[in-house]
């Protein structure tokens, strides 16, 4: 890793975008943020497996099967090597260590449960689950309402309440605060866990000049009645939440967010090359030691 050692790096992963396809347990975010992590994610596309093709699917086309979800050829190896330990009975956190550490990782990659769990959404299209909505559909429907089917009875998996309390600083990433982060904080425990931490807890807005870096964050805090704002983000985390970092386009919401009870950074945090991603991590690692 090019700020801490790799080995004292833990990373909780949402599951909620976890679906079944070709009879494949699919895992997208923690597929992500191994193969990011590993050095070979298709960094122009932003998934899969660089220089990836995708023969198995044009085949499985031909025969009719619907292939609106794209699986490269390497990246359909890791679905079938998944899927079948879990039927083998193996829990999807065992799987997923043995994954990253096939992959040569010796960071620790947590999913937030080894429990179903599924984010599907209400629009005015229909109710679907989350991959339906954002690759099928293009997040193009207006959204209704979020449902995080399973929330009720999934408990976090081995090891997530555990890092939660003994790592310091803990980081919330400027991820999707709904649908990513949202999803997290939805199992048992989480949420608690935060609060109870002694850390110090640091986030990172996902939204910058009232628009996500990334994903369709606008369209579902829009649809939860929510302003999108670094502001709403930061008002979502304010019961666990030491300090929020704000890119400097949004400086004039630092005000707002102190009177939350929450010390504001305001830094770039728009990472577009290896550079930026650094020089993020070096300043909120010397915000967590202050």
């Amino acid at each position: 890793m090019k700020v801490i050692p790799e080995d004292e790096l833990t990373v909780i992963v949402n599951t909620g975008d976890d679906i079944e396809f070709y009879g494949l347990h699919i895992s997208p975010d923690i597929d992500i943020v191994t193969y990011t992590l590993a050095g070979i994610v298709d960094e122009e596309k932003g998934w899969g497996v660089r220089g990836d093709a995708f023969r198995c699917l044009e085949m499985l086309a031909g025969y009719g099967y619907d292939t609106w979800f794209n699986l490269g050829d390497r990246d359909l190896a890791t679905h079938l090597h998944r899927t079948s330990l879990l039927r083998q009975g193996v829990k999807l956190s065992e799987v997923t260590d043995q994954i990253s550490r096939s992959l040569g990782l010796s960071v620790k990659i947590l999913p937030m449960s080894d429990d179903k769990f599924e984010t599907w959404v209400e629009t005015d299209a229909g109710t679907m689950h989350f991959q339906e909505y954002f690759v099928r559909r293009k997040a193009e429907d207006k959204i209704l309402d979020v449902k995080f089917l399973g929330a009720e009875n999934a408990s976090p998996a081995p090891g997530v309440i555990d890092t939660i309390l003994r790592s310091d600083p803990v980081i919330v990433c400027p991820s999707n605060p709904i649908v990513s982060i949202g999803t997290i904080l939805s199992v048992k425990g989480v949420r608690e866990a935060l609060r109870r931490s002694e850390a110090r807890k640091i986030a990172i807005s996902p939204i910058v000049g009232g628009a996500p870096i990334k994903g369709p964050a606008d369209k579902l805090m829009r649809g939860l009645g929510l302003e999108v704002s670094s502001y709403s983000v930061a008002f979502l985390y304010r019961d666990f939440v030491d300090v929020f970092v704000l890119d400097v386009a949004d400086e004039e919401e630092k005000e707002r967010i102190e009177e939350l009870g929450i010390k504001v950074v305001v830094t770039n945090i728009v990472m577009k090359s290896l550079e930026d991603k650094v020089e993020l991590a070096k300043t909120v690692l010397a915000e967590a030691s202050k």
